[in-house]
Formats: structure tokens, C-alpha cells, sequence
């Protein structure tokens, strides 16, 4: 298990009671980027705005999210993705098999392009192939695809961000009915 490698701080007593009401606990990614509150909050602001997007599906977002997290090593952002997504009332199956999606067999077949896509995006450099993106716009449609992108970009932004700060899993997903799969290829939960 990582250590943090930033100590966390203090935030606001007001922000604190949100996220316990929201989560049940304080979102340590919080607690470590406030030491330079404006960082934190504008992640928290964009992070709000992408939520209340809805020209893709949900669970398109949040799968895609739980891939680059799976692929990224962000066990703090699999575990919370997860806990949304019961939350959220998703298929939770399919969200607890995101980390070994070439493996399972409950997704659709646009469900396994996504989940491509996001790793494609994931992967350094970037390895989206025009068939790949003319497949998703095609049964997306521009909308659609260009809010998906953005959505995986933002996870690239906090996997990324989180693996690199030493911060995981805080057992949000611990609450969920169905445990989540575990590909030690790809992260440790």
C-alpha cells in the first residue's frame, strides 16, 4: 500500500460535512490537493460540471472512468467510481467486472468499444485509431462521443493525479452488494 505523499490538510468545515453527507467520508484526493486550494477546488468544479452533463450515458462515463482507473493503477478512483455507480443505480455487475472487461462476458458490444477507447486514450502515447473513433461516432454520434472524451480525459487527469500523490482506495466500494473484481494485472484493490 502507498503512502501519501503529500500530507493532507485542512479544508473547509463546511466542504468537510458535503463530501460526509455525500460519501460518508472526506475524499482524501480533497484533502491532499487543498494545499493549494484553488487546484482543488477548480478539480471540484469541473468535476461537478462533467456530472451534470448527460449527452452520454452514464454508464458509458463511468465504465470508461473505472478503465482508465484500472489501467492507470487509481484504485482510489475504481473504488469511487463503483460506490457511484450503485448510487446511481447502474448495472453494478458489469461496473464490479470494469477491471477485467476483456475477460467478461456481460457487456455489449458498444459497452467493449468504450472501454477500448478509454484504455486507447489511456495508453502513452495515445493509441485511438480513426476505426476505432469512426465506430463510436457512428453509434454515439458527435455529442455523445465528444462528452465520452472528455469525461476520459478528466479521468486521465485524476488517475493520474492520484497515483502520483500515493493516494488509494478509501473502501467506498466495501459498501456495495457485489464485490469488485480484482485484475492484479492491472490494479490492486
Amino acid at each position: 500500500m502507498t503512502t501519501l505523499r503529500v500530507s493532507k490538510a485542512e479544508i473547509p468545515s463546511e466542504l468537510r460535512e458535503s463530501m460526509i453527507k455525500q460519501f460518508g467520508a472526506v475524499a482524501e484526493p480533497v484533502e491532499v490537493t487543498w494545499h493549494n486550494p484553488k487546484v482543488a477546488q477548480a478539480a471540484l468544479e469541473f468535476g461537478a460540471k462533467i456530472a451534470a452533463w448527460d449527452a452520454a450515458d452514464e454508464s458509458l462515463k463511468t465504465f470508461a472512468h473505472m478503465a482508465v482507473a484500472a489501467q492507470v493503477g487509481c484504485s482510489w478512483c475504481l473504488d469511487i467510481n463503483y460506490f457511484q455507480a450503485q448510487n446511481q443505480k447502474l448495472d453494478l455487475v458489469k461496473a464490479s467486472q470494469v477491471p477485467r472487461w476483456r475477460e467478461s462476458d456481460v457487456f455489449t458490444p458498444l459497452e467493449r468499444e468504450v472501454l477500448e477507447y478509454a484504455e486507447a486514450m489511456t495508453n502513452t502515447p495515445p493509441t485511438v485509431t480513426d476505426e476505432l473513433s469512426a465506430r463510436l461516432l457512428e453509434q454515439l454520434g458527435p455529442a455523445e462521443l465528444v462528452e465520452l472524451t472528455a469525461c476520459i480525459a478528466f479521468a486521465n487527469l485524476t488517475t493520474r493525479s492520484n497515483t502520483a500523490l500515493g493516494i488509494t482506495s478509501q473502501g467506498f466500494s466495501d459498501a456495495c452488494e457485489i464485490p469488485l473484481a480484482n485484475n492484479a494485472q492491472r490494479v490492486p484493490v
